[in-house]
């Protein structure tokens, strides 16, 4: 092996190493903080009433809720194709290309017929 390759090897092998022990330590650290913030949110549930813990839970989807929540999807991902094929435009323009009518849009060229 050459001294480069004995290098990289070396730095790889401490590397390696190092990160593990950063990493652990970071592990630790974090870990600690979370059962900490458990121990206090068990804490403060048991002083919540009955109600106000009732309250804390998700209700069951009705339909009404769902169809609510589907439209609203649908707006986003119109508004998301409108942004598409604006960009796709501008793009077109900046490299020379004629800009791809919406129509013609999921058929690739070499696939069209005439």
């Amino acid at each position: 092996m050459s001294q480069q390759d004995d290098n990289f090897l070396g730095g790889f092998i401490l590397g390696t190493i190092i990160g593990g022990v950063v990493g652990g330590i970071a592990g630790v650290l974090v870990s600690s903080r979370l059962s900490q913030g458990e121990e206090l949110e068990a804490e403060g549930s048991k002083k919540l009433d009955s109600k106000a813990n009732k309250k804390r839970h998700l209700k069951a989807p009705t339909e009404q809720t769902i169809e609510v929540a589907r439209r609203g999807l649908e707006d986003k991902i119109a508004q998301l194709n409108d942004a598409i094929d604006d960009v796709r435009q501008q793009l077109g323009a900046v490299n020379g290309n004629a800009a791809i009518e919406s129509s013609d849009r999921s058929i690739p060229k070499d696939c069209r017929r005439a």
